[in-house]
């Protein structure tokens, strides 16, 4: 683990980010590099050529990776973040065999191929087909399968397509199933590279699978697993995002200070405005939020955690929104000299703007993260209404009562060190709110709730904002007890993410059935309707032309 740190701390001065951006490609000297060191094994089994490191050492080191270049990052995730790691999770040992220890070194790179023309978060939708050939020996593979990182690279790739399938009442049914398949096989064609906003050295293509032969034992898990396999494969693969993307803040941040302390305007350095004092802040805060959600979770998988998918939802939402928010403000307090290419910011920027959008758009999985845990809470209806407590359950050990958190938190005081009992006091204000804003959805809306979107995004945020301040306590109070003459900076750091947190969740939750926000919510909905109607913009400019 620390010789790999210290090979990506020296590896980062090799690293052209702006160059490969403009070329649309990496040196083949950095791939290679990357490869003689282990890069794209650093989470397969050591008996497969892999580093076989924890989800927390991983974590660490895709922070490195994440403060030189996101395009980098990209492709080394997609390759084994989620290219192969379905091999890894529901692979036959013949299959790992076979395909691990050179998907590990790097001489055959990883695909993972699941968004379609026609289907993007619907994954249930496919349109990709896999049919058994008449003597039962292979599957023939047909579809295209779009915006697929690594595509033009891969010699391997993780396929979801549906396969038709006779049930016992003699019904044809679309079974969703994954497979291997190497380009090897015949039929596998791609597009040029697209042309990007962003992580442009990462390759990105179509890949057409035309008549393509798919041997039976290249199935991965089970015939009908697809949509299990497709999920779980996402999930593991998002947990890292939030690690990765704490690097880029840390970086910007770094630079960002550095000018303010030399900027001078008006007379005095940028730093001494309250201004420029609060984005500061503001961006730290975000950095240490992400970080120690990042970290939360890697350390409960390392647990052996089984069910962290909200867990991953939520670092995979606040990191990436976080991330955009932390360079947006570097380039503006960089003023003028932010918006020119030399500083690189406007670069990361652009590489920043798809993590809200692939390994689940932001929009969805808010949708997820409310919906899941309500879902839970339903099914504990009358242990709720004795003890309300909805989605922090779900996010912490399963339910309030299993923590021992009521009232005004006095339970999570005690968990915590002494000089954060205000803020941990705030936080379980702030759980028990959020039971009581659960089960007000549940009573009100039953399995309708489905479709009080705006609702729900709402109650998602308040989710986010909760699942950040336990963990920055966390954080804090484990700092307090192992490094106490570091702790002062970050006590006032969970304390000011405490403080923004509970004003946010207050804010979020009042909204879901105050009689003024059901009016604006219909107002929402009416000027929608009215611009797809008109479609766009309805109303005339002021001089009427």
């Amino acid at each position: 683990m620390y010789e790999a740190f210290h090979y990506l701390i020296s590896f980062q001065t090799e690293v052209d980010a702006a160059k490969y951006d403009s070329l649309g490609k990496f040196d083949e000297t950095v791939l290679s590099s990357l490869g003689e060191f282990g890069a794209y094994g650093l989470q397969a089994p050591e008996q497969y050529n892999g580093a076989g490191l924890t989800f927390s050492e991983y974590a660490r080191l895709v922070g490195v990776i994440g403060k030189c270049d996101l395009a980098l990052g990209t492709h080394l995730g997609a390759h084994q973040g989620i290219g192969y790691k379905g091999i890894v999770m529901y692979g036959t040992e013949e299959q790992k065999a076979k395909y691990l220890p050179d998907l590990a070194s790097g001489k055959m790179f990883a695909a993972y191929c699941l968004t379609e023309p026609d289907t993007g978060s619907d994954v249930s939708s496919i349109q990709t087909k896999a049919e058994l050939s008449p003597d039962g020996k292979h599957y023939v593979l047909n579809g295209t399968k779009v915006w697929i990182t690594n595509g033009g690279l891969a010699d391997v790739f993780t396929v979801f397509a549906k396969v038709p399938v006779t049930d016992k009442d003699g019904q044809i049914k679309q079974k969703m199933s994954a497979f291997i398949v190497e380009r090897s096989f015949g039929g596998v064609t791609h597009s040029e590279p697209e042309k990007k906003m962003g992580i442009n050295a990462s390759n990105t293509v179509t890949l057409y699978f035309e008549d393509c032969k798919v041997p039976v034992e290249n199935v991965l898990g089970q015939i009908g697993d697809g949509f299990k396999v497709a999920v779980n494969i996402l999930n593991q693969g998002r947990f890292a995002m939030a690690a990765a993307l704490s690097g880029t803040m840390f970086a910007a941040i770094k630079q960002t200070t550095q000018h303010v302390l030399q900027r001078k305007q008006f007379g005095n350095t940028l730093n001494e405005y309250q201004s420029v004092q609060e984005k500061l802040t503001n961006m730290v805060l975000r950095h240490y939020v992400s970080e120690s959600m990042a970290f939360m979770l890697s350390g409960t998988m390392d647990l052996g955690a089984k069910d962290f998918q909200v867990e991953a939802a939520i670092s995979k939402v606040y990191s990436s929104e976080a991330a955009w928010y932390c360079v947006d403000e570097a380039i503006q307090l960089h003023g003028g000299a932010g918006f020119m290419k030399h500083t690189n910011l406007e670069r990361v920027l652009r590489d920043l703007r798809v993590f809200r959008i692939f390994e689940g758009a932001n929009d969805v999985l808010r949708l997820f993260i409310a919906l899941t845990g309500l879902n839970f809470a339903g099914k504990h209806l009358t242990a709720l209404t004795r003890s309300p407590v909805g989605m922090l359950g779900l996010i912490m050990n399963k339910l309030r009562g299993t923590l021992g958190v009521s009232g005004e938190g006095a339970s999570l005081v005690a968990l915590v060190s002494p000089q954060l009992s205000d803020a941990a006091r705030l936080t379980g204000q702030a759980i028990d709110s959020f039971g009581d804003a659960s089960l007000y959805l549940l009573t009100n809306y039953g399995k309708g709730v489905i479709n009080e979107q705006f609702r729900l995004i709402r109650l998602a945020d308040a989710a986010i904002h909760l699942y950040g301040m336990v963990c920055a306590l966390s954080r804090a109070t484990n700092t307090i007890g192992e490094h106490p003459q570091l702790a002062e900076h970050e006590i006032s750091l969970a304390r000011l993410v405490c403080y923004q947190g509970f004003k946010t969740i207050k804010r979020c939750l009042s909204e879901l059935d105050k009689s003024e926000d059901r009016k604006m919510f219909d107002l929402m909905k009416s000027i929608s309707f009215d611009v797809c109607n008109h479609g766009g913009v309805v109303y005339r400019s002021p001089l009427g032309l």
